[in-house]
């Protein structure tokens, strides 16, 4: 008997096993480090930042940052500049940005008014940060054909 499988199960178990090799290359230390370089400055994250689910939250969207430049890091070894593999999944990185921030928002005090913009942008840069470092594991795991 052949068990019948779709093009779309292959799809996703080849995504997976692509997202747990590159995932190997990350630690907690460097979560926690980048979390505290990034927030740390600021004294209403800083002082959100006590909250272990905050924290947990800011390693989840890390994550998912590095996995989405990990995804699209296939465009720059087929020869797309950086910038342009990201305005390819600007919605989906919005959208990591905004559920950080959201979450910081959640968890504050209201304190936040003037300081929102700011931590806006802290938020930005994060995800940021995190998605370019995908972006050049995964350009890299292509370029030794480790994918």
């Amino acid at each position: 008997m052949n068990v019948v499988t779709t093009f779309n199960e292959k799809k996703r178990e080849k995504q997976i096993k692509y997202e747990r090799s590159l995932l190997r290359e990350l630690s907690i230390q460097r979560l926690q480090a980048r979390v505290k370089d990034c927030f740390g400055s600021s004294r209403l994250a800083s002082g959100l930042l006590m909250n272990s689910g905050i924290e947990e939250a800011c390693y989840d969207v890390a994550i998912e940052a590095y996995l989405l430049g990990g995804r699209y890091s296939r465009f720059g070894y087929f020869g797309e500049s950086l910038e342009m593999a990201r305005k390819r999944c600007r919605e989906e990185e919005k959208h990591l940005v905004d559920t950080l921030y959201n979450f910081f928002l959640f968890w504050g005090n209201g304190d936040e008014g003037i300081a929102g913009e700011s931590l806006y942008y802290m938020c930005e840069q994060y995800v940021d940060g995190w998605w370019r470092e995908g972006f050049q594991k995964g350009e890299k795991r292509h370029k030794l054909k480790m994918h």
